[in-house]
């Protein structure tokens, strides 16, 4: 087994290796603005320093978000790329997923928490999670984009992964842990993915919490950027 994992729906363009037992190499390069310039470096410098090639990579595995709409597409459609190009099958994985799995593994946490991410427009994406089950952590609520303001009551309290704990700490500031990871980590996200291929799961395209999901956006709302409805009309005088 070697899983190529990648994740562009959050500020970290992110590339990890895992050969089914460990990370082999991970590349985290964190600028919203320039994933699609730094997505296919960061594959070539992981496949070296794991010493692999492309074409030995058996399984691709990329976080479908949710995220903003434009980064959220530089990993999926590489993603789609390498999978049609090696012939290999390509999953999906909530990105909130991968970074709830690294706050429990890396972090610590054995209590229920959340994890939420920057959604712009003064919103987070964000979900809630338990300690336990398939991976080690469980999806009990979302994942879902609101105002912090609106989800105060039931986050109050609770430790906040993500990025969302340090843009609105007034609001998602809750049982503050030293630790938890800010951003995507394509070396958790690959992790997780390889524990559950080694547990014989496949991509069911079910809405079911830290299942495999087909390699879509999840993006939860429309995106920012639209076709105006109405053109101006030029007239000649």
């Amino acid at each position: 087994m070697l899983v190529l994992a990648l994740d562009t729906a959050t500020p970290a363009v992110t590339v990890a290796l895992h050969d089914g037992t460990a990370v082999l190499a991970e590349s985290r390069q964190v600028d919203a603005r320039r994933h699609g310039e730094l997505l296919l470096p960061a594959v070539h410098r992981v496949l070296a320093e794991a010493g692999v090639r492309l074409g030995a990579v058996t399984d691709i595995v990329a976080g479908v978000g949710p995220g903003p709409y434009t980064g959220l597409r530089v990993g999926l459609a590489t993603a789609d790329a390498f999978g049609a190009a090696l012939g290999v099958p390509v999953r999906g994985l909530c990105t909130l997923d991968g970074i709830a799995y690294e706050a429990v593994r890396a972090g610590g946490l054995a209590e229920p928490f959340v994890v939420a991410t920057d959604a712009r427009r003064k919103e987070v994406y964000w979900a809630r999670y338990e300690p336990g089950g398939p991976g080690g952590v469980t999806r009990v609520a979302g994942p879902a984009v609101d105002r912090p303001a609106d989800i105060a009551e039931r986050v109050a309290g609770l430790p906040v992964a993500g990025a969302g704990a340090a843009l609105y700490p007034e609001v998602l500031g809750g049982a503050a842990r030293p630790g938890l990871p800010e951003h995507q980590s394509a070396g958790a996200l690959a992790a997780l993915a390889a524990e559950k291929l080694a547990a014989g799961e496949s991509a069911t395209g079910e809405p079911a919490a830290g299942a495999f999901l087909p390699n879509r956006p999840l993006y939860l709302r429309r995106p920012d950027a639209r076709v105006p409805a109405n053109y101006k009309v030029v007239t000649p005088r």
